[in-house]
């Protein structure tokens, strides 16, 4: 009850100060309407991390990062590197649609991103835009789209490296070359993370699992180019590739077995720019997404599963005036799965057309999008969006959307093996979802209020004989709350989330999700050294055997200390007081730990 208090307390406190506006506060975003917005023009409820929010934050890894972020949930089976699932307003793990500079990296199998591979040394900015956004981006965007984009060339070309330690023999080092030229852009970027980690399952709990330390390690490589050939073209090439070797424990297996998962994630993509006229943007892109997995009981490889998706986007942006924007796209997608497995199908083909619509005026936004998906293993999947903004004055605006979203069915749901459960004959799951808004954003400090009433139809699940059917119905309700403002050499933020996902058969809170939970941070910036704290909090959590998982609330700091010349000596330590608590049932906690960083910009 007190950590309840103590947070209520602290975002009270943190929501009247008026402060100076962050570098985020009106940054350009795409993700939200697949074309170019301010944040402030934007009718979804829309998250920025910039390359300088995810320096200040000294963190390694994407979900340790969106942990901070209202309406996100992660649910994390150990240490970095280990199996993360991710729950935005409540939704499935893969019911968030994370897309690599626009490019699907998802599993074919299990449908889930495996953001727990990705690195931040590589990542520019992440853009968050919750709600149904399939009517822009197909399958999966039922809780909505996280779009990661690798590091750009910017400025005069420089070199960036960095170099760190910390608890549990954790190391980490990255370099980097990029820039722009006068035709040119380009940026480089290589990393290495190694942590020996601690035993991640609870022998309480499970006798069987291994005891040693379950380590991970990343090798990380990525490369962007861009070459403008006349004034109004330009050629890009971006490649991505992440390789991991987690070691994990096995619950049912001895306490001598070696489990380790090797994992590749990966995506190339070349584009072609052309403006031909300054009313019409045509973008031709290839791109080929990759997710592997390959895993080993003591030297022995016992599953092998690689999923490949080649995609074709013609995107035309057509500006009818100052105010009215349209935006056509056609798509085509080849999805295909390589397996030691037998599965019936190991392909799929799908085209689609998106078309959009933005309109504004001095006081009023408009938003229209309507897409068609043909799948080659079940038909048609059609999707939509209404989206509307006022402004009230010249601080408030109200938004509202009403829109539609699905979810293919995995190839582990329709086509696995005999004797898993497979139903070639599966509907996608449907979504329904219908937004309200307020937005307070001056020069000051900036507010973002949603409420969210999301339902959710022909969700799959297996039947009593273990086979798979559309038997599902969730109802998710909720509100989130952002809220980030600066005076001076002040910055304070906070995220808060209130939501009741509920299973609309049962009537039971759906598992792993928390009612509430949040995150305060406070920062401070004094001439060469830059300090902070941050208060994370989760409510109580029901697992799916029905053990409640009690709330918990931990204390961070960062500092950063300029040393001159572009360098800086950095710290973070997560779990300050060393608090004992649970995140995920059965899986141990790391407890206080601390990192140590050398940069050079």
């Amino acid at each position: 009850m007190k950590q309840k208090h103590l947070f209520a307390a602290l975002l009270l406190a943190a929501t009247p100060l008026a402060q100076a506006a962050t570098d985020s506060m009106d940054e350009v975003v795409v993700t939200a309407t697949r074309t170019e917005r301010t944040l402030s023009e934007t009718l979804a409820h829309t998250t920025v991390i910039t390359r300088k929010d995810i320096e200040n934050s000294q963190v390694t890894d994407v979900p340790t990062l969106l942990r901070s972020l209202a309406g996100v949930e992660i649910y994390q089976s150990g240490g970095i590197g280990k199996q993360s699932s991710l729950f935005m307003r409540g939704t499935n793990s893969s019911h968030t649609l994370v897309l690599l500079d626009g490019v699907r990296i998802n599993s074919a199998t299990t449908g889930a991103t495996a953001i727990d591979q990705l690195m931040l040394d590589q990542v520019e900015r992440i853009e968050v835009v919750r709600g149904n956004v399939s009517s822009l981006y197909g399958s999966d965007a039922i809780g909505g789209v996280i779009q990661i984009f690798t590091r750009r060339g910017q400025g005069e070309p420089t070199f960036n490296a960095q170099a760190g330690s910390g608890s549990y023999r954790t190391r980490k080092l990255s370099a980097g070359y990029g820039g722009k030229t006068e035709t040119a852009a380009f940026n480089f970027q290589a990393s290495r993370f190694i942590t020996s980690g601690y035993s991640a399952l609870n022998q309480t709990i499970y006798p069987n699992a291994n005891p040693d330390n379950d380590g991970y390690a990343n090798t990380s490589l990525s490369g962007n180019w861009r070459k403008s050939m006349a004034t109004n073209h330009a050629v890009s090439l971006s490649a991505f590739d992440s390789r991991g070797e987690v070691k994990y424990d096995n619950a049912y297996g001895t306490a001598t077995e070696v489990n380790i998962s090797k994992t590749r994630t990966g995506k190339l993509a070349v584009t072609l720019e052309d403006r031909f006229s300054q009313y019409w943007l045509s973008a031709l892109t290839r791109s080929r997404g990759t997710d592997e997995l390959n895993t080993l009981t003591d030297g022995v490889s016992i599953s092998h599963l690689k999923t490949v998706n080649d995609q074709w986007n013609w995107q035309n942006t057509v500006t009818l005036d100052e105010t009215n924007t349209i935006m056509v796209a056609s798509e085509s997608q080849q999805q295909r799965l390589e397996s030691d497995q037998a599965y019936a199908l190991t392909e799929r083909k799908i085209s689609s057309l998106v078309t959009a619509y933005t309109a504004r005026t001095e006081t009023q936004q408009l938003q229209v999008n309507r897409r068609q998906d043909r799948y080659s293993d079940f038909g048609l999947a059609n999707t939509w969006l209404f989206a509307y903004g006022l402004q009230l004055n010249p601080g408030w605006r109200a938004t509202y959307s009403n829109g539609t979203a699905f979810k293919v069915p995995t190839f582990n749901d329709m086509h696995a093996p005999a004797g898993w459960g497979a139903n070639p004959d599966l509907l996608p799951e449907d979504a329904h979802n219908r937004e309200w808004g307020l937005h307070y954003k001056d020069q000051t400090q900036q507010i973002d209020i949603a409420y969210f009433n999301n339902q959710i139809s022909n969700l799959i699940a297996a039947d009593s004989s273990w086979v798979m059917q559309n038997i599902g119905h969730a109802r998710i309700k909720g509100t989130e709350l952002a809220y980030k403002s600066q005076q001076g050499a002040t910055l304070w933020t906070a995220a808060m989330t209130w939501q009741d996902p509920r299973n609309e058969l049962t009537g039971a809170l759906l598992p792993k999700r928390a009612k509430k939970f949040g995150n305060i941070g406070f920062f401070n910036q004094a001439e060469r050294l830059r300090w902070g704290a941050e208060l994370q909090y989760s409510g109580r959590r029901e697992e799916t055997n029905g053990t409640v998982l009690s709330s918990y609330s931990l204390f961070n700091l960062t500092a950063r200390y300029d040393l001159g010349k572009r360098t800086d000596v950095s710290l973070r330590v997560d779990n300050l007081f060393n608090k004992n608590y649970v995140a995920a049932y059965g899986y141990n906690i790391p407890g206080r730990t601390l990192f140590l960083g050398l940069n050079y910009h």
